[in-house]
């Protein structure tokens, strides 16, 4: 099924995990062909879970399936000639190759950048690591294995997170592996708009730790400019007051009204004329400077009030929204009427999977999420096919893969 701004693309996608599939589903989710070559034991997030109760399949884990929908899946043992050799013909009439190994892995299969240019001097080749490739800026870490947390350690953003100086907190989502995604999957179109300009391909590469860093830019100006190191402050803002999260009767609550005007109309919403009278209130300089005794107040009179209560009166007056959590995310109507909870089938199960929809809206192509995860090899025979291979060699490719 052909759809999106980018169903004239074709990716080869030898990617594993979250970091490097969840940048080439970005890709899938606006209709690139994304075939996602699996060694012959799958993706390593093929056994991971959560299930549905009634799943007796097991083949496709919550995590497999969040970030492989509408890609295409073949079988390959990169290990052997018949392996490689296969992937040489995929990638003569791809727009690009993508790849999360460490460094070293593809160049000892004699598949590196450099080899896979001979037979294609358009392709474009994406390579995510933990701390580079060598080839771009050699790091001191260039061979150490990295995970999420890895990232968010040493990219900056555990470092300014957390309740209090003494206690840095890992961020709940794996952004040390989504961000890293999201600008790989942009490096890889920027390059390929460039390759179909020029006739030239080239290699992008993504540091997970550089991607972390460029999150946290504020930290970087911050401290060079105050010569002051950054720590985690709760849920409050450096320079800004009211500016982060208060308690409520059922829960939590943002409010972010540091601005003079929405300052006073906070005060006078959840009914405090005595803040709003009291001069050390009286402007931007003054509330940041008193910080901690405002948060005191206005944390006193927030949690008197229910989440909803709240909503009622702050919401749309100024900024402010609920904290909620996923089941109350399930249930809101602006994630419904945004198409952000999509349901996909479920192998093996009656039930269908919800995985997150696609945030980036285009008017004229949309992007969808048309097709579940695929199984192990689903595509093996039509990809091979399509590229020219015939059906006897197919047996063999087949025949050679471990059993």
């Amino acid at each position: 099924m052909s759809f999106g701004a980018l169903s004239d693309i074709r990716i080869i996608d030898l990617t594993q995990m979250l970091a490097g599939p969840y940048g080439t589903m970005m890709l899938a989710d606006h209709g690139a062909e994304v075939i996602k070559v699996e060694p012959p034991t799958g993706d390593m997030t093929r056994p991971n879970g959560p299930w549905h109760d009634d799943d007796m399949l097991r083949t496709h884990g919550g995590y497999f399936q969040s970030v492989n929908r509408n890609k295409k899946s073949i079988v390959l043992d990169l290990k052997s000639v018949e392996g490689r050799t296969v992937l040489l013909e995929l990638i003569r009439d791809a727009d690009a190759i993508t790849e999360n190994f460490r460094v070293g892995v593809m160049d000892k299969l004699g598949l590196s950048y450099e080899v896979l240019r001979e037979e294609n001097p358009k392709l474009v080749y994406g390579a995510l690591r933990g701390f580079g490739d060598p080839r771009t800026g050699r790091s001191p870490y260039a061979e150490w294995p990295a995970f999420d947390v890895i990232a968010q350690a040493m990219g900056g953003i555990m470092g300014i997170t957390g309740p209090d100086p003494d206690h840095p907190t890992k961020v709940g989502p794996g952004i040390g592996d989504i961000v890293p995604g999201m600008m790989l999957a942009f490096g890889v179109l920027s390059a390929i708009h460039h390759a179909r300009r020029t006739g030239t391909g080239q290699f992008v590469d993504v540091a997970m730790l550089d991607a972390v860093l460029a999150v946290c830019e504020r930290g970087v100006y911050q401290y060079d400019i105050t010569d002051r190191i950054p720590v985690p402050i709760g849920n409050g803002h450096p320079f800004m007051c009211p500016f982060g999260m208060y308690p409520a009767k059922d829960g939590h609550v943002t409010i972010a009204a540091p601005h003079q005007r929405f300052f006073e109309l906070l005060c006078d919403l959840i009914d405090a004329p005595d803040v709003k009278a009291d001069e050390r209130f009286a402007s931007p300089e003054q509330r940041s400077r008193h910080r901690d005794v405002l948060e005191r107040l206005l944390c006193d009179v927030t949690s008197h009030f229910t989440k909803a209560e709240l909503s009622e009166r702050l919401g749309g007056r100024i900024p402010f929204g609920p904290v909620l959590q996923m089941d109350e995310i399930a249930e809101n109507r602006h994630f419904a009427a945004r198409q952000m909870i999509v349901p996909v089938e479920q192998p093996g199960s009656t039930q269908m999977t919800h995985v997150s929809g696609i945030p980036v809206k285009l008017s004229e192509t949309p992007g969808g999420i048309h097709h579940r995860g695929p199984y192990l090899g689903e595509h093996t025979e039509e990809v091979l096919r399509q590229s020219g291979i015939t059906d006897s060699e197919i047996e063999k490719i087949k025949a050679a893969l471990p059993a």
